[in-house]
């Protein structure tokens, strides 16, 4: 299984829009963080874990040639707003392509893109609605919804073999503790250093990464609060912060 980051930052991403600090305007590629997103692929597969509204710059910086099926963790803009990209993927492949994620996910993905789903002249994307309820299989791997708080909001995140990615993490619930065991590489978000609401401070995340003790750990969804090299310095060696472009 290979696994690419396509974006490792906020919502906002790096460089923040009107910034000048010395992550925004560093020459270091690695802090420049398009929205978190990643793409997993396998036996001739592509799976697009949510779909940014980098998508297409995403796309065409790393190469992505086929999207087989999207997983959603949730439907906050910054996870779901690139799914008018997908459609070139549809003409590319001719198909239609199976979208997951919960039932309030979807419902959320049909009122706000609606023109989807209705029968009128145009090319537009082509999805077929896929709610997750419980282990799904997807071309033949098992895939395990992992339920994850963000802040009081239950979202998901995914297991594929030895590996789990969750984003927007606050806290999770004891069974899904129980799900991530025996992980060879957990991707977890930390937004900030300061405490916040609704994410994972960095120093929350450790804590979560060392309780649940992974063998190797990524962080993304990162904000311009961390300098990828200082940060590199900082963490043990088993946990690295993740980058824009990074192959696992």
């Amino acid at each position: 299984m290979r696994i690419t980051f396509l974006g490792t930052g906020t919502a906002h991403g790096v460089p923040f829009i009107a910034c000048t600090c010395a992550v925004c305007t560093s020459k270091d590629p690695r802090n420049k963080r398009m929205r978190s997103s990643v793409y997993v692929e396998y036996d001739g597969r592509g799976v697009l874990i949510d779909a940014t509204p980098d998508l297409r710059t995403q796309a065409l910086a790393y190469g992505i040639q086929r999207v087989d099926a999207i997983l959603l963790t949730h439907s906050h803009a910054d996870h779901i707003h690139g799914l008018d990209d997908v459609r070139i993927f549809n003409f590319v492949q001719k198909a239609t392509i199976p979208l997951y994620g919960s039932k309030p996910v979807l419902k959320d993905v049909k009122t706000r893109f609606s023109y989807f789903f209705k029968k009128q002249p145009g090319w537009k994307p082509q999805v077929e609605l896929k709610e997750v309820n419980g282990y799904f299989d997807l071309f033949g791997k098992t895939v395990k919804p992992v339920v994850v708080n963000h802040g009081s909001q239950p979202i998901l995140g995914y297991r594929i073999d030895d590996f789990a990615y969750l984003t927007d993490c606050k806290s999770l619930p004891q069974e899904s503790k129980h799900k991530l065991q025996g992980l060879d590489i957990l991707v977890l978000n930390a937004l900030r250093r300061k405490e916040h609401d609704t994410h994972l401070s960095l120093d929350e995340a450790i804590a979560l990464i060392e309780e649940l003790c992974p063998r190797r750990a990524f962080i993304t969804h990162m904000s311009h609060d961390f300098d990828h090299e200082a940060l590199c310095k900082e963490l043990p060696a088993y946990i690295r912060p993740a980058y824009d472009g990074l192959v696992l």
